[in-house]
């Protein structure tokens, strides 16, 4: 298993446990179309988050529809892009992820679909009075990670995003520099063959022939 495939399954198809959704990151093959279902309530604010890793030049084709087949996102050819919208009617709302204009590239897409508010912290919901100074700094505390957890995941795609590029562009220059080596070796195996034959002692019958 390659280094794209362990990174995929192992540290970035994440989950987050307090609130309804899906975060994950999967290979997109070209002429290829992905489609994820997530159903969700009437009147639920929900946010579709997506970003285009690695692969060609960085875009893909996306489209958000409603249950009725109504179309309420779409982006052609993005790399990246956050749209959050209010669900007007309760069901199971579609989107998907098409390299059908590619031909050769395949993509790695993260994307992040989170229906929802976040649940609150036990104990902290039911509150009829005042917060303690420590429910306070709990509450805190538990923003400060959840924003931890997203630059952690924005880190993560983006060391992702340059390792791919930085390995793209070792390949390219080890191609080319092989390439050189031939050419050069070439070149001078011409020019020793040349050379010897302008120093090489002719036969006198080849002399007479002229």
């Amino acid at each position: 298993m390659d280094y794209w495939s362990v990174w995929t399954l192992s540290v970035v198809l994440l989950a987050y446990v307090y609130h309804c959704g899906v975060e994950l990151t999967f290979e997109l093959p070209d002429n290829a179309k992905e489609c994820f279902h997530q159903e969700i309530g009437k009147n639920m604010s929900s946010t579709l988050e997506f970003q285009v890793v690695t692969g060609g030049q960085y875009d893909v084709d996306v489209t958000l529809e409603a249950p009725n087949k109504e179309i309420i996102y779409r982006q052609v050819k993005a790399q990246f892009d956050s749209h959050t919208f209010v669900s007007t009617m309760s069901g199971i709302y579609v989107v998907c992820f098409s390299n059908e204009f590619s031909t050769f590239s395949h993509k790695l897409v993260y994307m992040d679909f989170q229906v929802g508010d976040e649940q609150p912290l036990p104990g902290i919901g039911e509150h009829v009075t005042v917060m303690t100074q420590m429910e306070s700094s709990a509450l805190e505390i538990h923003k400060s990670l959840n924003s931890i957890i997203d630059y952690q995941t924005h880190h993560r795609l983006r060391e992702a995003q340059g390792r791919k590029r930085a390995e793209d562009l070792n390949e390219r220059v080890m191609w080319w520099s092989i390439l050189e080596t031939l050419a050069v070796l070439i070149i001078t195996v011409g020019q020793v063959l040349v050379l010897k034959n302008f120093f090489a002692e002719k036969k006198p019958s080849q002399m007479n022939s002229k």
